[in-house]
């Protein structure tokens, strides 16, 4: 272990990591094929555990697309969401920043007393510093970060939006929220009929195959409300799990079918890439923004616990990058990094020049198969909730292999080394020196993240607002 001089210098940095696919059409796309900024597509998917995909370990499911996508390029191990929540995480993928220090601690919401969050102003987004150099940037699915300007997509650097505004689904087919229909086409309120992930990978198809006629670059933001509740699959994929898994439980199979559905729909998106020409120029990155849920049948695989905690089946998440001819296929890596890591990453691969703080560290060197040593780095988790929580933050905090973890804001903090009690099952004691060492990094990344306000305006409690 190094010196704590060393360790108080790292901390001094506080610098704050992300996953990749592609294959090979238009005339336009083989155009721009060669030596050109490659299009990116960036997959989010929602609550998805760590021992939920085929290729991570599940025995009950089958995952064909998402495997051969993970197959084609890098595998990561250690890959950690950025909050084990919605939000948060989303926020840090688009702003290269730790959520807490953009305005998004914890879930953003319809109701004002029931809000944790409120995407920062100043906080520069990923589809801003594409355009500058030449991309066209589009958000197809779930949102998330905002309901009305200034923060809804088109206002925050996209031109294209054609999804959901809202956190979860009230129904898949409905696409309500407490009563709000959430779906837009740009800033416009539509009416789809058909389950939201059918939707999400019909408009991505259409989408790539627009864009396929133009010379222009693309970045697609492609996050899927899946598997995120309520657990609603189409009933036919119901039918066919059960079918297959003859001992399944009724509630796993559901999980399962969505699971598999989701995964269906993402082999048919990565097949219009092919069909048109624009999977051998294309970058696909793919990840979820926490674990799984495990009152609903999630499988975190050997991991402790599930979305919500800190411990690592809340935040460990499964990953996958490919870029063809740039990243070896079958390829894999165990370098510890988060999601706020993919901002700088795909900056690097546009050619996109960041000019202002972030926290993520591009991991593009890994990627291309190129030395990078491992960061020297403090990492931090946070989450902000309600109701049970009582509005309270708690957090997670990592250098090397040791972890301080706070699963809930009422229960004490514990220390870990990941490396020899990856279950983490032994906390080691009080005064292990490594300890003092985390929890006071961590007690100055809350100052730092005090001065960011995460509230949109004072609520009165006896009559709580709408959005």
């Amino acid at each position: 272990m190094e010196d704590l001089t060393t360790t108080r210098r790292s901390f001094l940095k506080v610098i704050g990591a992300g996953a990749v696919f592609a294959a090979t059409g238009s005339q336009a796309a083989q155009n721009r094929a060669a030596g050109q900024k490659p299009n990116i597509l960036m997959i989010l998917v929602d609550d998805l555990g760590y021992g939920d995909l085929s290729s991570y370990g599940a025995k009950d499911l089958q995952t064909p697309n998402t495997d051969k996508l993970i197959a084609s390029g890098m595998r990561f191990d250690n890959f950690y969401a950025n909050c084990s929540v919605c939000s948060p995480t989303r926020a840090s993928l688009l702003t290269g920043r730790y959520p807490d220090l953009v305005g998004v601690p914890g879930v953003i919401r319809t109701h004002i007393a029931n809000n944790w969050g409120c995407l920062d102003p100043r906080a520069v987004l990923l589809p801003q510093l594409l355009k500058k150099v030449g991309y066209h940037t589009a958000i197809v699915g779930k949102w998330h970060l905002g309901l009305a300007s200034p923060n809804k997509p088109n206002d925050r650097g996209f031109d294209h939006f054609h999804g959901y505004l809202g956190d979860m689904i009230d129904d898949y087919y409905k696409h309500r929220r407490h009563g709000y229909n959430y779906m837009r086409l740009e800033d416009k309120e539509i009416d789809p009929k058909g389950h939201a992930t059918d939707l999400f990978t019909q408009w991505s198809i259409d989408y790539i195959r627009r864009r396929s006629k133009s010379n222009q670059p693309f970045f697609l933001y492609l996050p899927y409300n899946a598997p995120h509740t309520p657990i609603q699959p189409p009933k036919d994929w119901v039918a066919k799990v059960k079918k297959r898994e003859k001992d399944i439980s009724d509630r796993r199979a559901k999980l399962v079918a969505l699971i598999e559905h989701l995964d269906d729909g993402i082999g048919k998106v990565l097949a219009a890439l092919k069909q048109t020409g624009l999977s051998s120029n294309t970058l696909v990155i793919f990840t979820s923004d926490n674990g799984g849920q495990l009152s609903v049948g999630a499988d975190n695989g050997p991991l402790r616990a599930g979305k919500q905690d800190m411990y690592e089946g809340g935040i460990k998440v499964a990953t996958g990058a490919a870029w063809p001819g740039k990243i070896k296929p079958g390829s894999k890596s165990d370098r510890v990094a988060l999601t706020m890591d993919l901002f700088p990453t795909i900056c690097d691969a546009a050619g996109a020049k960041i000019e202002h703080e972030i926290d993520g560290r591009t991991i593009l060197p890994t990627l291309l198969g190129k030395p990078q040593p491992d960061e020297d780095r403090f990492l931090f988790w946070v989450r902000r909730e309600g109701g049970r929580y009582g509005g309270q933050a708690y957090y997670a905090a990592r250098y090397g292999d040791f972890k301080l973890v706070q699963n809930i804001p009422f229960e004490p903090l514990e220390l870990y080394n990941l490396k020899e009690d990856p279950k983490e099952q032994n906390p080691l004691p009080k005064n292990h020196k490594m300890y003092n060492t985390l929890f006071s990094a961590l007690r100055n990344h809350i100052i730092k993240s005090g001065a960011v306000p995460w509230q949109k305006y004072p609520v009165d409690i006896e009559n709580p607002l709408t959005h």
